[in-house]
C-alpha cells in the first residue's frame, strides 16, 4: 500500500544534488528550504516528453513564485549529470533556470509518496510546502497529463494568504473556489455564517 505524506505534517528534511542551468553549475540544496515556501515540481524523467512541457510551463511562473517568498525545484529519479544534459539539449528545458534535484536513490520520492513502483520513475505531481516546514498541498496524477502550473501559483497564493492572514477568535479564513490572485477571500463568523454561504 503506498503511504503519502500528510496535509499539516512537518516534512523530513532532505540533502541532496541538483544541477543548476542558469549557472551551469552542480551543487548541494536543502530541502524544504528553512524559512521558505517550497514547492517541488515532481516529474517521471529527463528526456521525455510531457515533462519538457511542465518545466516550459513553470518556468513561465517561475519569477512570480520567487517574487512572492517561494524556492521552486523540479526533481525526478535521474541524476543530475542525466539532468543537465537533457537541460542542454530540450528546445524547452534549456529555457529553463529552475534547479533540477537528483533523486536516483529513489529516497526523496519513495519517502513522500511520489514513487511510481511498477517503472521505478516518480509519479507526476506537486508539493508545497510552508516556510515552518509543514505541507500544504500535495497532488499526484496520470503521467499523461501535464502540469497547470497557474494553477500551482494560484495555489500556492491562496495558502499564503491562509498563512499570513490572522483571524479573530470565532472567525476563520477561507479561500473560495475559482479564486484568483487579488479577489476577496472569506472572512468567516464560524457560528454567524452556517448556512449563509
Amino acid at each position: 500500500m503506498q503511504t503519502f505524506i500528510e496535509i499539516g505534517e512537518k516534512m523530513e528534511k532532505f540533502e541532496a544534488r541538483a544541477y543548476f542551468p542558469k549557472e551551469d553549475k552542480i551543487d548541494n540544496v536543502s530541502i524544504p528550504v528553512e524559512g521558505k515556501w517550497t514547492i517541488l515540481t515532481f516529474y517521471p524523467g529527463d528526456f521525455t516528453f510531457v515533462c519538457a512541457t511542465d518545466i516550459e510551463a513553470f518556468m513561465e511562473k517561475y519569477d512570480d513564485f520567487k517574487n512572492n517568498g517561494a524556492e521552486l525545484f523540479a526533481i525526478s529519479t535521474d541524476s543530475v549529470f542525466s539532468h543537465k544534459a537533457w537541460a542542454q539539449t530540450s528546445p524547452r528545458v534549456k529555457k529553463s533556470t529552475i534547479p533540477m534535484i537528483e533523486d536516483i536513490k529513489k529516497n526523496i520520492t519513495s519517502t513522500l509518496g511520489f514513487l511510481n513502483k511498477e517503472t521505478g520513475m516518480s509519479r507526476r505531481g506537486v508539493l508545497i510546502i510552508d516556510p515552518d516546514g509543514k505541507v500544504q498541498y500535495f497532488s499526484v496524477f496520470n503521467d499523461s497529463l501535464g502540469k497547470d502550473a497557474e494553477h500551482v501559483f494560484t495555489a500556492f497564493m491562496g495558502l499564503k494568504i491562509l498563512y499570513e492572514t490572522p483571524t479573530e477568535s470565532g472567525h476563520m479564513c477561507g479561500i473560495p473556489a475559482n479564486w484568483r490572485v487579488g479577489k476577496e477571500i472569506l472572512d468567516i463568523n464560524i457560528v454567524k455564517d452556517i448556512g449563509k454561504l
